[in-house]
């Protein structure tokens, strides 16, 4: 069932989403060569903490034959494009870093992710995080009153292709309320006018997810989550929540 969110439960999906904010500015302020996947966590629950917030992610097992999630952030790095496992890998000179984070707080939950490059950046990274960036916005400009979700799909989709990326619509965007994954489904590629009719009150995570080879494969590792490009080539995840209004969307995982 799809629920639509009062004005006044929206700002309470912007304060959950202003602590998910908050983690990624934690997050991106540490992250640099020679420190560890689990350090950034340590940092990520420590926002959450002090916000009086918790992780959706700490503990989620979506299916029974997964293993429950062991950390606060997804940590992908390089050719890991989603649900990379916060573990004691070094960040190294040149790597590529994607960050999920989710916070739940008093009952609404924000999602939202970031990547970018660890010291010294590849041109090819910046080209590959550009090109999602400018997927995700369009996702978003796309986010409005009369429009079908397969409008932000489709301007997702245009994006990453123009840019020779690889799309997968296995995973993607979802709605957010009081969990993590509510209907309805966002995929990053579709046909404009198809899909559900967008109406003031939906909120919904955009996040495209690019594959930098030209590919759409993937595989996942033995630990269940870690899921990589089959190419081994580099990815680049963004995302915001973001709410339909009357106004136009407004995004609830906006720095404060």
């Amino acid at each position: 069932m799809i629920e639509l969110r009062t004005p006044g439960e929206i700002d309470a999906l912007r304060a959950a989403g202003a602590v998910v904010a908050d983690m990624h500015a934690a997050v991106h302020a540490l992250a640099a060569p020679g420190v560890r996947l689990t350090e950034l966590d340590a940092v990520a629950r420590q926002v959450l903490a002090d916000a009086g917030a918790t992780s959706p992610f700490l503990g989620y097992a979506p299916l029974h034959s997964t293993p429950p999630f062991p950390g606060v952030l997804c940590l992908s790095v390089n050719d890991v494009a989603l649900h990379g496992i916060p573990t004691s890998q070094e960040l190294e000179d040149g790597d590529l870093l994607s960050v999920d984070a989710g916070a739940t707080l008093d009952g609404w939950v924000g999602d939202a992710a970031r990547t970018y490059p660890i010291g010294a950046p590849r041109p090819e990274d910046i080209q590959l995080v550009e090109t999602t960036e400018r997927a995700l916005a369009a996702g978003i400009a796309a986010a409005v009153v009369g429009n079908k979700i397969g409008d932000i799909s489709a301007a997702i989709g245009a994006v990453g292709r123009a840019g020779g990326c690889g799309i997968n619509t296995d995973q993607g965007g979802h709605g957010v309320g009081r969990s993590m994954h509510e209907a309805p489904s966002v995929p990053n590629e579709g046909r404009a006018g198809r899909g559900l009719t967008m109406r003031a009150g939906l909120v919904i995570a955009i996040e495209p997810w690019f594959l930098a080879g030209g590919s759409d494969d993937y595989r996942v590792d033995a630990d269940g989550w870690t899921l990589r490009s089959a190419d081994g080539s580099r990815a680049a995840h963004v995302e915001h929540t973001v709410a339909v209004t009357a106004d136009g969307p407004r995004i609830l995982t906006a720095p404060r």
